[in-house]
């Protein structure tokens, strides 16, 4: 049975699952669901089409599932869709899609966003990443599982980050960030692999010293990004992480940070 305190507003078009707690002064709009065992505070505000998946947590103050801010925005029902286990913190927003992109924001499972985040319309996060505090994305943007954006780093539409790719704090991102691979900077550059970040996620050395390898082919060698892809193909195409680098570039559309 859902908990839902008496100053909430809750539409009646909303569906709550089981054990859902809704605290004070939250509104809860039409079209929206919410899945078991999610906590939403106080003073949040839901709109739909959302989807909310199980056992999340939103924070005070946080506002899920608005239009997006997009000048062609006519209305269209597009939708927000949030997996399960993500730890929303104060303030986030995260908006509905477009159709002129995906239709869809789309927020996988286990992912923290602290205080402030924005998600735009059109986005895609992974699994297991860590937004940093007023860390935003502009829209169209995707976002690997496990990777890492520090505080008030901010994402240029269209952009990709790559699985387990750190982001430093303040860092102006303009250009796909490769997985496993380390940017700062206003505007980023990179600086070198995420190896901690890939030692704390049970990488061995021996993986480690291939992408780190891999990393030296595509920035120290003055190679054009085909060349260089061609070159890790050649010379590492039988390791996975490699194929993994390999695929984002050939898949890159803005081309990469270097």
């Amino acid at each position: 049975m859902s908990r839902v305190h008496p100053q909430a507003v809750v539409d009646p078009k909303a569906s709550l699952g089981e054990d859902v707690e809704v605290g004070a002064f939250t509104v809860i709009g039409p079209d929206v669901e919410v899945g078991e065992g999610t906590w939403i505070g106080p003073h949040v505000v839901l709109n739909g089409p959302t989807r909310i998946g199980r056992d999340n947590r939103i924070y005070q103050f946080a506002a899920l599932g608005e239009a997006p801010q997009h000048k062609g925005y006519q209305g269209e029902p597009t939708q927000l869709l949030i997996g399960d286990g993500n730890t929303i913190r104060e303030f986030v927003t995260c908006h509905r899609g477009t159709v002129q992109g995906r239709g869809e924001t789309r927020i996988g499972d286990d992912n923290w966003l602290m205080a402030y985040c924005h998600i735009a319309h059109d986005c895609i996060l992974g699994s297991h990443t860590l937004f940093a505090n007023s860390a935003s994305l502009a829209g169209h943007v995707d976002i690997g599982d496990h990777a890492t954006l520090g505080g008030f780093a901010l994402v240029h539409q269209f952009c990709r980050i790559g699985e387990y790719a750190f982001c430093g704090f303040g860092s102006g991102i303009n250009r796909d960030v490769p997985p496993f691979v380390t940017v700062s900077g206003q505007m980023a550059v990179p600086h070198g692999i995420n190896k901690v970040g890939l030692r704390r996620h049970g990488y061995s050395p021996e993986r480690i010293r291939a992408i780190k390898r891999a990393y030296r082919i595509i920035y120290r060698q003055g190679l054009r990004l085909e060349e260089a892809r061609r070159r890790l193909l050649d010379e590492m195409g039988d390791e996975p992480d490699v194929r993994i680098l390999a695929d984002f570039i050939g898949s890159s559309q803005r081309g990469l940070l270097r």
